[in-house]
């Protein structure tokens, strides 16, 4: 009777211990909390295997006082039997929803001085995980604040759910149920061993970095730190000082100026600016770096700071990983790059070759004259090196992000918008070229502009005129208007250079084609053959209109030309007795001198009297 009272007595406390277990209805209630109802149902498998233990304890029991093969033995070890294999169900039932408690469950530190000792997973009783390790932290804090700890005041005590850590034995520092070393899958007694350690040590540890030793240590630290940073901003000063005056003193030897080409990028005034201002730029960096490497000394001298340093040292450190890593990753695609452009560039050099060839006569195609070679070279370079980018394109680092693409979208965007007018020259100037309406050096007149063509590009042409002005007129211009090439046929044909004069009808026509021809073949740059000649192209009331045509083959001194023609002309009528009245002929003539000057005009030239002639009808 005793034995049994004291099974129905365990089995009593067990029921109210489950009881006890089962979660409360509140906001974290088992409607709500899944986690909950699988841990639940676990301390009740557990509170059930409990019960299986007694029973089987007190049917081995009386196995052993029964006669053996009798029929309460065959039940006895039929029962046992029977609990073994429910025992073995239970396990692996206990284990699926471990599995999926882990799952669900996050674990909460524990962690008293700013370092995490363990977490905590699962609740106890009615106590939630989150809960439960905020009140371990503050038990374990509390015991911190005595003075007079040890590390063996901490004793293990056994429960009913598994071991529980006291503090002197007279509080509970926390409770280690079979859950729990079921999670970490070990023994409840390996796990609150494991525990206590290590609460007496983070005790233990943080006791001796706060004592008056450690805290001298630490201010001495933050001295020799605050020292060695202002020496070292001295030396960075003194460093930088000395640099300074060096080329301060010596300006005349390292700033001489930058000169590229014929052009001059910097003087030598600004380029000792430049560099000057560069130096104390570096200066001032070198001075923010060296300050912001002490500080993480500084914050690491503390317990409480050192996450800083940490911190501070990432912001440094993970971006220079980065970019190591990045370099390192991007080599095989760069030395594909270089590859690209290597083979590229012999191929533009073999391109440039034959172009030169072509240009200086050394070698001929049949249609291809030589003036085609230079632009056919920059066009070809130009779509070669475009072809390079195209396949280069996928191998430069961070082209496949949507931020690059996007940039590239949007740059591409707004060259194609901003540069129309760009692209429509470019285009005018690749007609232009093929057209060949002039060469550099050819007398042009476009519009109202006329001189030598001095340069051609992609973009325009420059135009110096007779009076040394150059102009700029852009390609499309040409395309969409008239270009007159007086130098096109001026070596082969010859130019015919052409002015109009205007004589009055008492002057005999061949007379005048005499004297007109004559002019032109006393002019210099006027060819003889082919013989210059006349053109009367109007007649009009008062006079006729005589052209004089000519040869030449210098169509860029045509203003040198028209010069000396005209004064030609006018030599050759005086000499001749011709009078150019133009636009008008003076019918009242008598009485007035000849508009011929006197050096042309006989030594007793007296002007005509004016004649008065009386009639029958009156005086004329």
């Amino acid at each position: 009777m005793t034995q049994k009272k004291l099974l129905f007595a365990i089995t009593t406390l067990l029921f109210a211990t489950v009881a006890a277990a089962q979660p409360k209805e509140d906001n974290r209630s088992l409607h709500t909390d899944s986690a909950s109802l699988v841990q639940w149902q676990m301390t009740q498998s557990f509170n059930q295997q409990k019960i299986d233990s007694l029973v089987k304890l007190r049917l081995e029991a009386e196995l052993k006082n029964i006669e053996k093969n009798s029929d309460r033995s065959r039940e006895v070890e039929a029962e046992l039997a029977r609990m073994k294999s429910a025992d073995s169900i239970r396990k692996a039932q206990q284990l699926e929803k471990l599995t999926h408690l882990k799952e669900t469950s996050p674990g909460y530190p524990v962690a008293p001085f700013n370092d995490t000792l363990f977490n905590v997973y699962l609740k106890l009783g009615p106590t939630f995980p989150d809960d439960r390790a905020a009140q371990i932290t503050a038990r374990i804090e509390r015991i911190y604040e005595d003075n007079f700890f040890k590390a063996d005041s901490l004793v293990l005590t056994q429960n009913e759910i598994g071991y529980e850590i006291d503090y002197k034995n007279n509080e509970t520092i926390m409770i280690i149920s079979q859950l729990d070393a079921l999670w970490f899958n070990k023994e409840s007694s390996e796990l609150a061993v494991e525990y206590r350690d290590k609460i007496a040590k983070a005790v233990l540890a943080e006791k001796a970095q706060n004592s008056f030793m450690n805290w001298s240590k630490r201010i001495g630290l933050v001295i020799l730190i605050v020292i060695g940073a202002a020496l070292l901003v001295y030396l960075i000063n003194k460093l930088f000082g000395f640099v300074l005056r060096f080329l301060r003193k010596n300006q005349a030897k390292y700033f001489k100026g930058i000169t590229i080409g014929k052009f001059r990028l910097f003087s030598p005034e600004y380029q000792e600016v430049f560099f000057l201002n560069v130096i104390k730029i570096l200066r001032i960096a070198a001075i923010i770096i060296a300050l912001y490497l002490c500080l993480p000394l500084l914050f690491y001298v503390f317990p409480d700071t050192q996450d800083i340093t940490n911190t501070m040292l990432d912001w440094i450190i993970s971006p220079a990983k980065n970019i190591l890593s990045g370099i390192v990753d991007f080599l095989p695609n760069f030395f594909t790059i270089v590859v690209i452009y290597i083979f590229t560039s012999y191929i533009v050099k073999t391109v440039k070759y034959f172009s030169l060839e072509i240009e200086h006569g050394r070698l001929s195609l049949p249609g291809f004259y030589k003036e085609f070679a230079r632009p056919t070279f920059n066009i070809v370079r130009f779509i070669l090196y475009a072809f390079m980018l195209v396949i280069v394109f996928p191998y430069l680092p961070g082209s496949d992000s949507p931020a690059f693409q996007g940039v590239s979208v949007f740059l591409g965007l707004l060259i194609s918008l901003g540069s129309s007018s760009a692209i429509n020259n470019m285009i005018a100037g690749i007609v232009i070229t093929y057209m060949r309406p002039f060469r550099i050096g050819d007398r042009v007149k476009i519009g109202e502009t006329v001189g030598d063509v001095v340069e051609k590009s992609m973009l325009v042409i420059k135009i110096l005129t007779t009076k040394n002005e150059e102009i700029t007129v852009p390609n499309s211009t040409i395309l969409s208007s008239n270009t007159i090439n007086y130098s096109a046929h001026a070596q082969t044909m010859g130019l015919i250079v052409h002015t109009t004069v205007t004589i009055g009808y008492d002057v005999p026509w061949r007379k005048m084609h005499e004297t007109l021809i004559s002019a032109a073949l006393r002019t210099t740059m006027i060819k003889k053959e082919p013989a210059p000649f006349v053109l009367q192209t109007s007649l009009d009331d008062f006079y006729v209109s005589y052209q004089i045509n000519a040869y030449s083959d210098e169509p860029n001194k045509l203003a040198g030309i028209y010069s000396a023609l005209h004064q030609n002309i006018q030599d050759c009528c005086n000499e001749a007795g011709i009078e150019i009245m133009s636009p008008h002929y003076a019918n009242l003539r008598d009485g007035n001198n000849s508009t011929i000057p006197a050096d042309y005009l006989q030594k007793d030239y007296a002007a005509p009297p004016f004649n008065v002639h009386q009639t029958g009808a009156g005086v004329k």
